[in-house]
């Protein structure tokens, strides 16, 4: 018998990507930056600052008007794009184009192989930037995406979008910005609080992420409040319950964690400011019910002896904060609570987008009085 080999490791390709990327910028060194890029991902703000990084290295101002150009992706023929990518740097080393939310999802065949022979002769002074912010970066429709686990999609996809992606794979490097990890996030929050003269302990800015979500973008906005409201040095908890606006996943957490204490004037409270602040009552529903699951996944993880760490997994926590926060709440509940009280949610959601004739914000009110009944007065069903 031949000798066992062992396995290679293996590689997480989009992080060797985004490190090679990050290292071209630190080199200061134009030439050390690739031809073709796409920018995509959840993470905008960190997206949007790595692209005015790139231009930076790339295009000095002086020379900006000759050298960096920007097209809109909507119609954009390839033909455009091919002759605005031949015109030569001036005074510089590198020219740089970006084009914005070009959706190569709807390209007829004779544009992705246009698209295709481009990419693979990109001009080397030359920089492409495909850069997706109200359009998703896709290559095929959607009706089509939902078909990809289908084990015949290879033989039903077209040769024209099997050689764009192979030709996108060899020739650009696609750059998925995702939130940051915990540290890396608390990191660039203390920061930005020195920015503005204040400071901020670690548990305090877990607090405003679970508070406010872990997008810089939204996280940006709330430091500007936070700051300018903070008259001392120090940023508390306090200072952010008073003046952070908490995106909806915290409010979902405040509206279960009062039901499964039964507390409904607690409950009411919070569902009269998503009222207020016009959320789409199914859009409540959701939320509540993907936090009442999570709730019952740790009433779970307390019956069966499971880490902390197996419930961060299960939901794919970046943190331990709502991990203990979600542990907390399940002690005190029961499991049979919590498996009834996420089947009255989903029941409730599916009669908000299949009936006619409720009202979706009196319907959420009885789902929280009924919650909120201490569970020994419930008819589990």
């Amino acid at each position: 018998m031949p000798p066992k080999t062992s396995r290679k490791p293996k590689t997480d390709k989009k992080a060797d990507t985004m490190r090679n990327f990050l290292a071209a910028l630190a080199s200061g060194d134009p030439n050390a930056v690739g031809r073709v890029y796409v920018f995509h991902g959840e993470e905008t703000w960190l997206r949007d600052f790595r692209l005015a990084e790139l231009r930076k290295l790339l295009v000095p101002e002086t020379f900006s008007a000759f050298n960096y150009h920007r097209l809109d992706g909507a119609g954009l023929d390839v033909r455009e794009l091919a002759e605005t990518a031949e015109a030569m740097p001036m005074m510089s080393d590198r020219t740089m184009i970006v084009v914005t939310d070009y959706d190569m999802s709807r390209l007829s065949d004779a544009q992705r192989a246009a698209l295709c022979t481009f990419l693979t002769d990109v001009p080397e002074w030359c920089c492409v930037v495909f850069h997706y912010d109200t359009v998703p970066y896709r290559l095929t429709r959607q009706k089509d995406a939902e078909s990809d686990s289908d084990t015949d999609t290879k033989k039903t996809a077209s040769s024209a979008v099997r050689d764009l992606k192979k030709a996108l794979d060899t020739y650009a490097q696609v750059l998925d910005f995702v939130p940051l990890g915990q540290a890396e996030l608390l990191d660039w929050i203390a920061g930005q609080f020195r920015q503005r003269g204040k400071s901020i302990d670690r548990r305090t800015a877990e607090y405003l992420v679970f508070t406010c979500g872990n997008l810089m973008d939204g996280l940006l906005q709330e430091i500007g409040k936070i700051s300018d409201y903070v008259s001392g040095a120090n940023v508390t908890r306090r200072d952010i319950d008073d003046i952070a606006d908490p995106v909806l996943s915290r409010q979902a957490f405040d509206l279960s964690n009062a039901v499964s204490a039964g507390n409904y004037d607690d409950a009411a409270a919070v569902l009269g400011d998503l009222i207020k602040m016009q959320t789409v009552p199914y859009m409540i529903s959701g939320a509540l019910g993907k936090e009442l699951r999570r709730l019952y996944t740790a009433r779970l993880a307390l019956d069966y002896g499971k880490s902390q760490d197996w419930l961060m997994d299960i939901w794919n926590m970046k943190s331990g904060y709502p991990a203990k926060l979600a542990l907390a709440a399940a002690r005190r509940t029961t499991t049979a609570w919590c498996a009834w009280a996420v089947r009255q949610c989903e029941t409730l959601d599916r009669r908000m987008k299949s009936e006619r004739g409720i009202d979706p914000v009196e319907e959420l009110k009885f789902l929280l009085v009924r919650l909120s009944m201490q569970p020994d007065k419930i008819q589990y069903r």
